[in-house]
């Protein structure tokens, strides 16, 4: 049996040569994760959400999935689905988001954060909690998600030559409660864990509270929809004024339709098509830093 960083060097090796599997799940401290049962991760099929979760993360990690052997332009994404706090949207807002970017050239490293604990159905318990005590069991877990946040950017950079991306070329996607964690991270960086770029998707800017934008603050993508269920249009357009009040480049998306969470869901609407906005203004920022 080979040591534990030669396994984890095959199954990268082979990632790059097909784009068919993740890389095992890594530590944030960059060590091989144990399974996720003996994390005591819970994944299942929310009838509620309507797509696969995963709840009661307490150790994070991040899954690398990097593209085909030749194709890597150098981009390197932390993917954080959403979820409210209580759960991932695991495959919409996660793997096929990576899985679509592996195929576009960029590696992609989705981020498994702490959430909210509860038993075997957490998003039936956050439906059914008052509203005040789901915003404070949210408030408490927040920091330390974004914190996660911040150690993905981190491992990704420490690693970036056997990832195939540039240390200059590492940012954040984040959907909902995962966009809290990109804003997070675009505002309580240090040098080693700076976002080059941040894609808030359908976030909420209410999080921020008084937190002032850094004078170095990356750039951004934005993107919602106006018929977003939890009134977070709004947000996003509050986000677009506070990078653009302090002259950082920032691009705003809004659909008329296609409401909160839609993530990689066909919906038979323009909003299905994101991504390929999204992939377009990471491609021109790229350019555009390679040539200067």
């Amino acid at each position: 049996m080979m040591p534990a960083p030669f396994r984890l060097l095959a199954v990268i090796a082979l990632t790059v040569t097909s784009a068919a599997y993740a890389a095992e799940p890594l530590l944030l401290d960059g060590k091989p994760a144990p399974a996720a049962t003996e994390r005591g991760e819970h994944e299942y099929f929310s009838d509620i959400f309507g797509t696969e979760v995963v709840t009661n993360v307490t150790v994070p990690t991040l899954t690398p999935y990097l593209p085909a052997s030749g194709q890597a332009n150098g981009i390197g994404v932390v993917v954080a689905p959403g979820g409210g706090y209580h759960a991932l949207s695991i495959n919409s807002e996660g793997n096929d988001v990576a899985k679509w970017l592996n195929a576009r050239g960029i590696a992609a490293f989705v981020l498994r954060y702490r959430l909210v604990q509860g038993g075997d159905d957490v998003v039936a318990e956050l439906v059914a909690k008052p509203q005040e005590q789901a915003g404070r069991d949210m408030a408490a877990v927040a920091p330390l998600a974004g914190s996660d946040g911040l150690a993905a950017i981190k491992l990704v950079r420490e690693r970036a030559a056997s990832f195939g991306v540039r240390a200059d070329r590492i940012g954040i996607i984040g959907f909902s409660a995962g966009g809290g964690v990109a804003l997070h991270v675009a505002h309580h960086y240090d040098g080693d864990s700076r976002p080059d770029f941040v894609a808030p998707i359908y976030a909420a800017a209410r999080w921020l509270g008084d937190t002032a934008l850094p004078e170095d603050a990356p750039p951004a993508f934005l993107l919602a929809a106006t018929d977003d269920q939890l009134g977070l249009a709004a947000d996003s357009v509050a986000l677009y004024e506070r990078w653009h009040t302090a002259g950082k480049p920032v691009e705003l998306h809004m659909y008329a339709r296609g409401g909160h969470g839609f993530g990689m869901r066909t919906q038979d609407a323009p909003s299905d098509r994101w991504i390929e906005r999204f992939s377009e203004w990471l491609v021109d920022w790229h350019n555009t830093q390679a040539a200067r």
